[in-house]
Order: structure tokens, then C-alpha cells, then sequence
């Protein structure tokens, strides 16, 4: 339903009454009223909906268009809305809507949008447009106003849209030779003289501003045609033509003669239940007998197990890209009028339009994807004149090697914007297409070139050909399509028109190569280079302060501007603030930061911008008087400044500084890799450049086109069938194309009634059937490899044998162990496995190396072939590893140092989690320690003072000679102070326990030592993110106190088991631990005495200092080299133990972290 203003503004518009049109007085207030209409519009388009139901265009804007055209006013403001009403809808709407609401009003408007191209399929109205334009083409470009350019490139637009409306086929159905509704515009276009004008504008260098929108309208003009079609139109049919469609015809009679052949030889049936049933042998039912058919033998070739089966529905974002552009012969006097306009637009326009075309493209003047008009005009003008008389001159502008750089530039970014933007990726293939078809052109008319009988044409062909097939990216551009071919988003069009222009160019390319003898081409790889990180940045050379020399030369004029500015009661502070609100550092500490902002200013001469940051640091900042007092004077201030000047400020790094250290910190590996592209030249092979074609992508690119060899041409069917035949016959590599998808392919062409017309499809069928059965006779898995795609590596392994790469002919390859040397070495071994130095003397031949790999494992050498599935002891010994380690920090990487069978981190960590060992992936990630914040310093330093020094193991005894006595007494002193600090402060947090000492560490991982722990109340580490015990802040000091007092008892109970001891031989490690006791109890009663009062401080700092003295070598051992204990100690009396990492420092978290 119509709005009601809407509808009372229409009817202000006028009344048609027979053939003439009246306006009423406020005709043009009510155009001006619809157009703001339009600018105030929903996004479902409602007023232009409207509009079209009304048939506002038809009934009253073109009358007034043809009627009122010397109302000048009038005639601009209908232009103006005219434009607005035949925008296209994918302009409305930005894209086809997906929300069907909003497909539904896209396909509204563009049903209005087809209503009005009809309606302007008329003499009459074109003719107004055309006289219009006329006469203000007439003007010189100095009595031309602002008004007639802007008219001007309406009535372009307004031509445009109404070119631009898509046909409706459904609708319209009409077949070749008919006039459809866009020819009838165009004949219209052609009677108006609108085309002389549009010749006019793309000829004329005094109207290049309106290049791109000729080049549009043309481009929508010729939306529909085929330029080869064209240039034959009045010539009569050629001789191809008539051989094309006699061929057509003898395969549709083929066909038919089949059909009616099949039909005869069938037998009448008298009733289903008289035909008989069979049993088919070899062919299974739905259960495990054969299958029973019920039809007659006649029938059973067209059998098909899917017969009555659902067909199964593809997915939209997997169904394959329909074809967009249609192509259909129009009406013999339209064609005729095309066929002259081309001809006119290449001997008078077409350079000039495509150099000023490309200059805006380069300049930038033109707006997004304009230049796909440029490339489709170089693909149809090239081709008409290919086709109609070749004449090199006419294109001249676009012939080129730069021409073939800026194709295949923008072909290459339209390949990349497909890959990576998926949403759009249709749109970008099907420019992507537009740039193929305009290369193909290129080469086709470099091509024809060659063909001239002008000497200095082939010459000119000759130069281009040497550049293009001397620069790398031209020969791998098409190896790159093919690799990344999509047949979601790109067409089957696509396909073939890709694999035409590689037929061309690999064809010009032999051609080429043979006729020089030696081709040089230009070489390019990417050269990987490994560059050291720098560790030891410099400091930028801005913010290192000049020589004090320097300063006080500057000074004075630095004073004289700040005696000036500080005079200046106009200094504001407000727009200054000294700090940084954003920052993570607080306020408070950005004192530091605003002296150094003050200093750069004063190096940079900047005095108001210094004295402003002064007083108003001073106002943040009063404390101390760092930036002076608040009554300071001005000779004050003045002096404070020259010291800030002078003074060696620390400075900050900056923010790229601190992130490329901070980058340093979480990357391990200090060595990046850089690629650098290195040039060079080489002598050209053909055959090895064909090879690159030798890939399954490639291969499966080609049987897709093939499978529609019925809809193909002919010349199509030819490039299929030659590339096969180049990769199968030439590079002896049929076997890439025994793939049963295309075997099923040849048997429906060798089966087909026509197969006749297709002979060199047959032929070539027939020849990689041949080798296939020829191969199978002597390689029976040659039926099974038929399932899969292969690469060239699998081809040669058919054909030599598997096996054969592995086994191949270079020299670095070590010798391989038989199954009677394997045999040999182990009985060697069992005899002499307890004799050194046996060495390989005993084998009857030289030996090997213990790298040389067995005969056994011949067939497990190919990567990605071999699947080795888990053993049950093998599980086991993974369950093992796992409880040994998975209180460890890095418990995947201890696995893999201790499990027997070499495995890679994906598979243990996915038959962990199979074993439902862990729940999720990240509980396997090595734990990170963190470094000590500020704030757990004075928590951490009850454990450093506590901590007593470890006694040396000289028996290199594991757990069972641990004594608790030493990590009994830290743990109590840890107690202690814990219970000290919480009366002193008033506050409790949890307190890590942190053991530096080797033996506190052995007793924090036992399992007795850590029971006793969780009954005194110490909390375990929570999650990944802890490592150390703690002691839980819910606990009073009066509780800590009683745990502390019940750790005095006799430790004889935690004693893991004593071992029988030797009289005379553990004198000095019981000296070392009576010592250590002494030094452990000395450390408590001082303490205990401290709490009473009864220490003075310095008493305390010398019993500490001393104290310090006599750990600090022991610790500094520890800390230094487990490396050199480890190596002290005997071999055989060492334990396989895993080395533990150095503990320096943990953050401490909160319990509510």
C-alpha cells in the first residue's frame, strides 16, 4: 500500500491525457519532494518499491522527459531522480541479501528495475538524451558551466543503469536471432544517433574526464556478444562455422540411430511376471546372496545399485559456481549495427580510450574495480580485430609488455583477495576470469603475430615473447591457478578458458624454444638466511643528552625564552598533565618519567612546553619539593630547570625497545629466519618446466573439464587431450592418470553412440588402457593405487617397483643390515655383552654404523605410509612414565627423554589423553616459573634466612638414605617466622616454602614428608601455575606456634628405613650432619631469643653475618654446578635420576588468585 504523501506528491506531478502530458504548477516542488524521499529511504527500500508499483517512470517521468524538455529546471530535476530510480540494485543493497526478507525486496526492485528498461526501449526517449547531450557537447569547454558537466555525466549514468539492468530470461524467452528486450534498447540507442555521440566522446582528447563512463556504457552494449561471431556477421557462413554444425548434427544422429537400434532389439514383454528372473553372479544384494534381477537380460546393462535411492543433497557452500555471462546471437540488424561500431571504435578510439583509461587507472582517479571495464575492452576489441582483419596498428596502446604486467599483477591480486577473503571469494573469481580471458587475448594476438607476413610485426612478436618468457612470474602463474582452482567459487567457464591459455602459452612457448636453440630465463628462490638477534640494543640517539659543554652553550638561550614565558600570565596548565592516566605505573612513581619529559623538552628548545610541565608536576607532586616549593621564585625556577637540564637522568627504554625484549622472553630459540629473494638466470628446459605440470591437482583440474566432453568444443577437447598426452607419452609418467574417477570417465565415452566424433578422445583412451593392463599384468597392486590421486614419487614406485627410492643411487645413503648380519650382531652381542672393548672384530665383514638402517624396515622408510599402532606394554610403560613424572615441570618432555619406543609429542599426548590419563592438552604444558615480584620479596626472605646448608652425599645414596633431621628443623624455623610476622603485621598471606638446599628439595618430594605436610595444615600447589607448597594464610601464629612445638619430637618415625650401617667408614658424613644440626639449631635459638627481646641487633647481624658466611660456599655450589657433582660421583653408584632445575625465585599469588 502506498503512502499517503508519497501518493499525494505523485498526484502533484501532473495527468496524462491521450498522448500529451500536463504538469501542474508545483510539478517541479513535487519532483524535488520525491527525490528527498529517496535520499530518507529504509533499507528495504520502501519509497523506491513504491515508487515502481506506481509506475511513477513509466506514466509520468517520461512524458515530462520528452514533453517538457525546454523547462530546463524540470528536465534536470527529472534527469536527477530518473538516475536515482535506475540505480542497480546491488547498489542498493551492497550485495545479493542473504536474509530472505531481504532477498525478497532485492528481487522487487529488480523486477521495477526490468519494468523500466522496457519502458525506455523506445525511439522517443533516447532521442531527447541524445539531443540534450548534443547540444552540450556543442559548448567549449570554457562556455560550459558547472550545471552542463554535471547534466552531462547524469545522462551517462541514467544510460548506464538502464544498460546495466539484467535481462530476465524466464520472462522474456526468446531464442537466438530474436530481439530481446536489451536489443531493442540498443536499436533504439543506434536510431537516436547516441552512439555517434559516445564514438565522439571516447575519440575526442578535449572529453578524456568522461573516459570511464563511454568505456561503461560500452562494456554494458556488448554485454551479450561474442567478439568472433561478431566480426563474421554479413560475410555469409564461413567454412568452420558450416563444419561445426555438421559435426553436431552427425552426433545427434549418431545418438538417435543408437536409440532406435536399443529399441529394436528389445522383446516385447506380455507381463512383468513372464519376463523371468535371473541371478546375478559376483554381484552381492543386501545381504550375503547373490543378487536376484527380475527384468530381462536387455535391461541388466542399465542397472545401477542407486536405482530408487534419494539422491543425496549437496551442501550450498559445496555446490559448484554457476555461470553468470550468457551468450545468445541477437537480431541480424543489431549485429550488423555492433559489427560497425566495433569497427569504428578500433580505427578511431581505441587507443586513445584505453591510454587515457589506463593513465586514470595508474593516477588513481578512478574508483574500485574499474578496471575491469580496462580489461574486458583489451579482451573483446583485441579478439574482434583478431577475427575480423588483423591489423596489429589498431590495438597498438594495449600490445605491450607493460600491458602484460598490469594483467597479470591485478590477476595475481585477485588470486591472493580469493584466498584470503572468503566471503567475497565469487566476486573476486570472477574478475580473477576477466583478467584470465584478457591474458589469453594477449597471448592469442602476440600469437597471431607471428603469423604476419610483415617482417617487422614477427620482430615486434619476437621481443615481446623474449620478455615474457624470460620473467618467472608468467611461467608459474598458470601452474599457481591450477593449484588453487575452486570449482565452489570458480565457474566451469573459468576452467576451460584456463586451460585454453595454457595450451596457447605452453604451445608459443615450445615453439619459442626450439627456434632459439637455448632459451636464458630469469631464476628465482627464496634464500634463507639466519640472523643472530642483537641482545645488547643501543640506545636511540635521541635521548642521549649532549657533552655538559653543549648544555651550557645552549643555556642562555634557553633562559631568555623562560624569563619570557614565565612573565606570561597567559601560561595556562591545564592542557598539560605530566602524567600518563593509561599507564600500569602508578602516579606516585611517575616522578622519574616527568623530570625526563622536562629534560626533552629542554633539549629541544621547547622552554614554554618545560616550564609548563614543571609547575604543573609540582602541583601533582608537592611532596619533597622535588619540583620546587609552591612560593618558589623565578630565579628559583630558573635554576631548577638548569639542574634539570645538566642532571644524568635514567632513562626508560622505549616502547619498541621493550617489546622487542619482551619478545625476547617468550621466544626460546634466539635465531629467526629471514627469506630473501635471490635472482638469477639460467639456461631454459622445456621438458623439466612441463614437469611442474606433473601433479595430481593439475590432473584433476584437467578430468573435471573432461567429464563435460559432450558440452566442450572441440578446441577444448583438443587442449584437454594434449596436455595428457604430453604428461602420459612425453614425460613417461601415464601411470599419473590411472585413477579409476577417469576410468569411468573413458568407459562412458567408449560406450557412447557418438563416440565416433570424438576420435582423438578414443584414441587417447584407449592408449592409457592399454598401459594400464600392461602394467597390471606385472604389478598387481596397480588396481588398488587406481583409488587414489598420485604424485610422481608413487608413479615411479609403479613402474620401477616400491621400494625403489629409497633403495636409489646416492652415495650419502648408508648400507643396509641383512636379515644375516641382524642375526650375527645379536648372538655377538649375547656372548660378549659383558666383555668391554668386544667392538665389531668379531663380525665377519667391516661394520656397519650404528645409523645404517635394517632390511626388515625397508618398507617403513616412506614418511607419512607408516602407521605403528600401540603395543599393550607399550601402554603400560607410557602409564608409568606418566605417574613417575607428572608431578614434574615438564612432564611430556621427560616422557619422551625416558620411553622406549621413539614416538612424536602428538601421539603421546593424543594417547594420553585416549587413556584418559589427562582431560585436556594444556595439563602436559611445561610448567614456566615467574620471576620474584616486589612484593613477595620480604614473604620469600623467612625461607632464605631459615634455609640451612645441605650436607654433601658422598655415597651417592638415593631416598633411602634421607634424613628429615635438617628439612624438619627449616620447616619449623619456616613455622616460626611465618607465626612472627602475622603477630607483627596484623594481615596473614599465604607464604610459599621454598627449598634451596638439595636435601630440603628430595624431602619436599617424598611422599612421607609431604603427608606429614598436609597434616600440619601446609597447602599443596593448587594448580599448573604453582610449584611450591604453602602456608595457607587461614592458619593463627598461635596454631603455627603448636605445629612448630610438635615438630621437636623424634624423628625416627619419618624415617623412610634404615640401612645397616658399616663401622669406621661414615665418619666424615656424620660429622657433616652434626655440624649442619649444630648450625640448624644455633639459627633457632636465635631466633627464639629474638622473639623474647633478649638479642640486640647487633648481636643479630653478626650471628647472621656469620652464619651467611659459612652457607655461602655450600650454596653457591648448589646453585652453580649440579653438573660438577653429578661428575664427581662414581658411575655405577649413581641412580638414573632426572636432573632438577635450578629454583631461584617465585612470585608469590594470593589464595584468592
Amino acid at each position: 500500500m502506498m503512502n499517503c504523501e508519497l501518493l499525494a506528491t505523485c498526484s502533484a506531478l501532473g495527468y496524462l491525457e491521450g498522448d500529451t502530458y500536463h504538469k501542474e504548477p508545483d510539478c517541479l516542488e513535487s519532483v524535488k519532494d520525491l527525490i528527498r524521499y529517496l535520499r530518507h529511504e529504509d533499507d528495504t527500500r520502501d519509497v523506491r518499491q513504491q515508487l515502481g508499483a506506481a509506475q511513477i517512470l513509466q506514466s509520468d517521468l517520461l512524458p515530462i522527459l520528452i514533453q517538457h524538455r525546454q523547462d530546463k529546471p524540470l528536465f534536470d530535476a527529472v534527469i536527477r531522480l530518473m538516475v536515482n530510480l535506475t540505480q542497480p540494485a546491488l547498489l542498493c543493497f551492497g550485495s545479493v541479501p542473504k536474509e530472505p526478507s531481504f532477498r525478497h525486496h532485492f528481487l522487487q526492485v529488480l523486477a521495477y528495475l526490468q519494468a523500466y528498461k522496457e519502458a525506455f526501449a523506445s525511439e522517443k526517449a533516447f532521442g531527447v538524451l541524445s539531443e540534450t547531450l548534443y547540444e552540450l557537447l556543442q559548448l567549449g569547454w570554457e562556455e560550459r558551466q558547472e550545471e552542463d558537466n554535471l547534466l552531462i555525466e547524469r545522462i551517462l549514468l541514467l544510460v548506464r543503469n538502464i544498460l546495466h539492468v539484467p535481462a530476465d530470461l524466464d520472462q522474456e524467452k526468446r531464442i537466438d536471432d530474436d530481439a530481446s528486450v536489451h536489443d531493442q534498447l540498443l536499436w533504439a540507442v543506434h536510431l537516436s544517433g547516441l552512439d555517434d555521440l559516445l564514438l565522439f566522446l571516447a575519440s575526442s582528447p578535449a572529453e578524456q574526464q568522461w573516459s570511464l563512463h563511454v568505456l561503461e556504457i560500452v562494456s554494458l552494449m556488448f554485454r551479450d556478444q561474442n567478439p568472433e561471431q561478431l566480426a563474421g556477421v554479413g560475410q555469409g557462413r564461413l567454412a568452420q562455422e558450416r563444419s561445426t554444425d555438421v559435426a553436431e548434427l552427425e552426433v545427434l544422429r549418431q545418438r538417435e540411430m543408437a536409440e532406435k537400434k536399443t529399441r529394436a532389439l528389445q522383446r516385447g514383454n506380455r507381463h512383468s511376471r513372464f519376463g523371468g528372473s535371473y541371478i546375478v553372479q559376483g554381484l552381492k544384494s543386501i545381504g550375503e546372496r547373490d543378487l536376484i534381477f527380475h527384468k530381462g537380460l536387455h535391461n541388466l546393462q542399465n542397472y545401477s545399485s542407486d536405482l530408487g535411492k534419494q539422491p543425496r543433497r549437496v551442501p550450498k557452500r559445496r555446490q559448484a559456481a554457476r555461470e553468470l555471462s550468457v551468450q545468445r546471437r541477437s537480431a541480424l540488424n543489431v549485429r550488423l549495427f555492433l559489427r560497425d561500431f566495433c569497427s569504428e571504435f578500433l580505427e578511431n578510439c581505441y587507443n586513445r580510450l584505453m591510454g587515457s583509461v589506463k593513465d586514470h587507472l595508474l593516477r588513481e582517479k578512478a574508483q574500485q574495480h574499474d578496471e575491469t571495464y580496462y580489461m574486458w575492452a583489451l579482451a573483446f576489441f583485441m579478439a574482434f580485430n583478431r577475427a575480423a582483419s588483423f591489423r596489429p596498428g589498431l590495438v597498438s596502446e594495449t600490445l605491450s609488455v607493460r600491458t602484460f604486467h598490469f594483467i597479470e599483477q591485478n590477476l595475481t591480486n585477485y588470486y591472493e583477495m580469493m584466498l584470503t577473503d572468503r566471503k567475497e571469494a565469487a566476486s573476486w573469481a570472477r574478475r580473477m576470469h576477466l583478467a584470465l580471458k584478457a591474458y589469453q587475448e594477449l597471448l592469442a594476438t602476440v600469437n597471431e603475430m607471428d603469423m604476419s607476413p610483415d617482417e617487422a610485426v614477427r620482430e615486434s612478436s619476437r621481443i615481446i615473447k623474449n620478455n615474457i618468457f624470460y620473467v618467472m612470474e608468467y611461467r608459474e602463474l598458470f601452474l599457481a591457478l591450477f593449484r588453487k582452482f575452486d570449482e565452489r567459487c570458480q565457474p566451469r567457464s573459468f576452467l576451460r578458458d584456463l586451460v585454453e591459455t595454457t595450451h596457447l602459452f605452453l604451445k608459443m612457448l615450445e615453439r619459442f624454444c626450439r627456434s632459439r636453440g637455448n632459451l636464458v630465463v630469469q631464476n628465482k628462490r627464496k634464500k634463507r638466511k639466519k640472523k643472530k638477534k642483537v641482545l645488547d640494543r643501543p640506545v636511540a640517539p635521541g635521548n642521549v643528552p649532549a657533552s655538559a659543554g653543549e648544555l651550557e652553550a645552549v643555556w642562555p638561550s634557553l633562559a631568555e625564552q623562560l624569563q619570557c614565558c614565565a612573565q606570561d600570565p597567559e601560561l595556562s596548565l591545564d592542557s598539560v598533565v605530566p602524567f600518563d592516566a593509561a599507564s600500569e605505573v602508578p602516579v606516585e612513581e611517575q616522578r622519574a618519567e616527568a623530570m625526563v619529559r622536562i629534560q626533552d623538552c629542554l633539549l629541544a628548545g621547547q622552554a614554554p612546553q618545560a616550564l609548563t610541565l614543571l609547575r604543573s608536576a609540582r602541583e601533582v607532586w608537592p611532596e619533597g619539593d622535588v619540583f620546587g616549593s609552591q612560593d618558589i621564585s623565578a630565579e628559583e625556577e630558573l635554576q631548577l630547570l638548569k639542574q634539570i637540564l645538566c642532571a644524568p637522568l635514567p632513562r626508560q627504554q622505549g616502547p619498541e625497545e621493550r617489546g622487542a625484549e619482551e619478545e625476547d622472553e617468550e621466544e626460546e630459540d634466539e635465531e629467526e629466519e629471514l627469506q630473501a629473494v635471490q635472482v638469477s638466470e639460467k639456461e631454459f628446459n622445456f621438458p623439466d618446466y612441463l614437469k611442474r605440470f606433473a601433479s595430481s591437482a593439475v590432473v584433476r583440474a584437467y578430468v573435471l573439464l573432461l567429464r563435460g566432453y559432450r558440452q566442450n568444443g572441440a578446441h577444448t577437447n583438443h587442449c584437454v587431450v594434449k596436455m595428457l598426452h604430453r604428461l602420459a607419452h612425453d614425460l613417461k609418467m601415464d601411470a599419473l592418470l590411472f585413477q579409476l574417477s577417469l576410468f569411468c570417465l573413458f568407459n562412458r565415452l567408449l560406450s557412447d553412440p557418438a563416440a565416433g566424433a570424438y576420435t582423438e578422445l578414443v584414441t587417447f583412451a584407449k592408449y592409457i588402457l592399454g598401459k594400464f593392463f600392461a602394467l597390471a599384468a606385472v604389478n598387481q597392486k596397480a588396481f588398488v593405487e587406481l583409488l587414489f590421486w598420485k604424485n610422481t614419487a608413487v608413479v615411479r614406485e609403479m613402474a620401477e617397483g616400491y621400494g625403489s627410492l629409497d633403495g636409489g643411487s646416492s652415495s650419502r645413503k648408508p648400507p643396509m643390515w641383512t636379515p644375516e648380519e641382524e642375526a650375527q650382531l645379536q648372538e655377538l652381542y649375547l656372548a660378549h655383552k659383558d666383555v668391554e672393548g668386544c667392538g665389531g672384530r668379531h663380525l665377519g665383514s667391516p661394520p656397519f654404523p650404528p645409523w645404517a638402517p635394517s632390511s626388515t624396515d625397508a618398507s617403513l622408510r616412506r614418511k607419512g605410509t607408516h602407521i605403528v599402532l600401540w603395543t599393550e606394554d607399550q601402554e603400560l610403560e607410557l602409564q608409568r612414565l606418566f605417574e613417575e613424572f607428572q608431578d614434574s615441570d615438564d612432564v611430556l618432555g621427560h616422557i619422551m627423554k625416558n620411553i622406549t619406543a621413539r614416538r612424536s609429542r602428538a601421539r603421546i599426548v593424543d594417547k594420553l589423553l585416549a587413556l584418559g590419563l589427562v582431560a585436556e592438552r594444556r595439563e602436559l604444558y611445561k610448567k614456566r616459573r615467574k620471576k620474584l615480584a616486589p612484593s613477595s620479596l620480604v614473604s620469600l626472605s623467612l625461607a632464605l634466612q631459615a634455609a640451612p646448608p645441605p650436607p654433601k652425599d658422598v655415597s651417592g645414596g638415593g631416598v633411602g638414605s634421607l634424613s628429615f633431621s635438617a628439612p624438619l628443623l627449616w620447616l619449623q624455623n619456616c613455622l616460626m617466622r611465618v607465626a612472627d610476622d602475622r603477630e607483627e603485621d596484623g594481615c596473614s598471606q599465604p607464604v610459599p616454602l621454598v627449598p634451596l638446599t638439595e636435601e630440603n628439595e628430595e624431602a619436599m618430594e617424598n611422599e612421607q614428608f609431604q603427608q606429614l605436610l598436609r597434616k600440619l595444615g601446609v597447602r599443596p600447589p593448587a594448580s599448573g601455575q604453582e610449584t611450591f607448597w604453602r602456608i595457607p594464610a587461614k592458619l593463627s601464629p598461635t596454631q603455627l606456634r603448636r605445629v612448630a612445638a610438635s615438630l621437636s619430637q623424634p624423628e625416627e618415625k619419618l624415617q623412610p628405613g634404615p640401612e645397616p650401617e658399616v663401622p669406621g667408614e661414615q665418619g666424615p658424613e656424620e660429622e657433616h650432619q652434626k655440624e649442619h644440626r649444630s648450625q640448624a639449631l644455633r639459627a633457632l635459638v636465635l631466633a627464639r631469643k629474638k622473639r623474647a627481646g633478649l638479642v640486640s641487633p647487633e648481636e643479630e647481624g653478626a650471628a647472621g653475618e656469620k652464619e651467611q658466611l659459612k652457607m655461602a660456599p655450600r650454596k653457591r655450589q648448589l646453585l652453580d654446578s649440579d653438573e660438577e657433582q653429578e661428575k664427581d660421583e662414581a658411575p655405577e653408584s649413581r641412580a638414573p635420576e632426572i636432573q632438577k632445575k635450578k629454583r631461584f625465585q617465585i612470585e608469590d599469588e594470593d589464595e584468592s588468585d
